[in-house]
């Protein structure tokens, strides 16, 4: 993947959610009577500039695609003749001025609705969800969970899906106590308690993995079918054909198994065993390092495999199909369970729940457009549709500067019949600056380090 092809991906990734969300600000502002002056798409040098001829309106798109803005006419940013007093966003009421910062975030929101609502409307075959793999010694072993048990509910959220059962599971994250799960086996309803301590603490770990059961994996047979001209693999003398039989001694019966352990052992010299030509040969190599999206360590060594047909059992498959109405009621609640867990992931980051390294920045934002749309249009939308919920509930925060800050001054005038006093917004606002300043440097930091 080259830097071109991910600087385009979150060109186009942040492009849109940008502009829509100048637009929320921009279409409310218009329809309650204050002037525009200016709708601007990025920040830095002006690529291309036009003016309106029937509105005035100055519409630019500048070089830097990491914000923008809608300038309005307003006193307190220059003077304005008598006659367009009455359009200055600062003459407006209270509840007019709510309307207009609102909007930008709430039409991310909407976005991401209709973006969820999209992906939800073609029939597919999902997996259900049936445990496939219980892990030895988890906790999932020691409450005696099965292969073949079908979860469908997590703390009492009714699970229909992989992806709401891990959205039910990332809510726990940083926690201690127990997750409740209940289960269906042979007819039978059971509620098992599954002990968790600091819960996904480790970042090598899935949810699911944490507590100790995965969804079904067919068996896949560890033969290379392909190797990488850079990889490790090939440059120790592993071949197409190769069928890995064991690795540091220990037996592996599928890819799975060798993934794994390849996985969690960056840097580290490993022992491969393969068949090779009705002979065992032994190979000496060390998986090189790299770090995940998410800035995870991660070994691998530049081998991939035989690429085969693989059947999966009718139990642990099912059809999802929704109607029109039933996918936008998915994609509603798929909005707000985001919303939800961003929310809470922040307040736990707060709290010392999840590490501050959990902070990501543009990089990793451009690196992750990029595997997405590599991954094809779906993933791609459901990124874009992941970061407009972020962006609609971030710029929602009471924190000066952002949208929510205004709201919150806004809302105080609205209820009390006079504005916030001009020291208090003024202390507010070095606050806020302070507060988003360390977390764009941080979060850039966080990114350098992922690099």
């Amino acid at each position: 993947m080259s830097i071109l092809f991910i600087i385009v991906a979150a060109v186009l990734l942040l492009g849109p959610l940008i502009a829509i969300h100048e637009f929320g600000h921009y279409w409310v502002a218009r329809r309650v009577g204050v002037k525009v002056l200016v709708y601007s798409i990025g920040f830095g040098p002006t690529l291309i500039q036009w003016t309106s001829k029937k509105s005035g309106i100055q519409y630019r798109l500048a070089a830097l695609p990491l914000g923008g803005y809608v300038r309005m006419l307003d006193e307190r940013e220059g003077n304005v003749p008598e006659d367009q007093l009455h359009l200055a966003f600062n003459r407006q009421s209270p509840w007019k001025r709510i309307a207009i910062v609102a909007a930008g975030p709430l039409i991310n929101l909407l976005l991401a609705v209709i973006l969820f609502w999209i992906l939800s409307l073609p029939a597919s075959e999902q997996l259900s969800t049936r445990i496939g793999k219980v892990i030895e010694q988890s906790p999932a072993a020691q409450v005696d969970l099965r292969v073949g048990d079908k979860i469908t509910a997590i703390d009492a959220q009714a699970t229909p899906t992989w992806e709401k059962l891990n959205y039910a599971l990332l809510g726990r994250m940083g926690e201690t106590g127990s997750v409740d799960i209940t289960v269906e086996r042979g007819g039978q309803v059971l509620q098992k308690q599954l002990p968790i301590k600091n819960f996904i603490q480790d970042q090598n770990q899935s949810p699911l993995q944490s507590l100790g059961f995965m969804p079904y994996q067919p068996h896949i047979q560890p033969i290379i079918g392909e190797l990488s001209k850079d990889g490790a693999a090939l440059r120790q003398g592993m071949q197409v054909g190769d069928k890995i039989t064991a690795i540091n001694g220990q037996p592996v019966q599928d890819w799975y198994q060798v993934v794994e352990q390849i996985r969690l052992s960056p840097e580290k010299l490993m022992i491969f065993t393969v068949l090779r030509d009705q002979q065992s040969v032994d190979l000496q190599i060390m998986p090189q390092a790299r770090k995940d999206a998410m800035g995870n360590q991660t070994g691998f060594i530049g081998a991939g495999i035989k690429q085969e047909h693989y059947k999966i059992p009718d139990e642990f498959l099912m059809k999802v199909q929704y109607t029109p109405l039933q996918a936008f009621s998915v994609a509603v609640d798929k909005t707000w369970q985001l919303s939800v867990m961003t929310v809470t992931g922040i307040v736990k980051m707060i709290k010392g729940l999840i590490g501050l390294d959990n902070l990501s920045g543009p990089i990793t934002i451009a690196k992750v457009a990029g595997q997405s749309a590599e991954m094809g249009w779906q993933t791609f939308l459901s990124f874009m549709a992941l970061m407009s919920v972020s962006l609609g509930v971030l710029n929602l925060l009471p924190i000066p500067m952002l949208d929510g800050g205004h709201l919150v001054y806004y809302i105080i005038e609205a209820l009390r019949g006079r504005p916030v006093s001009e020291q208090v917004q003024l202390f507010g606002l070095k606050i806020g600056m302070a507060l988003l300043g360390t977390m764009m440097l941080l979060a850039l930091f966080n990114d350098i380090m992922r690099l």
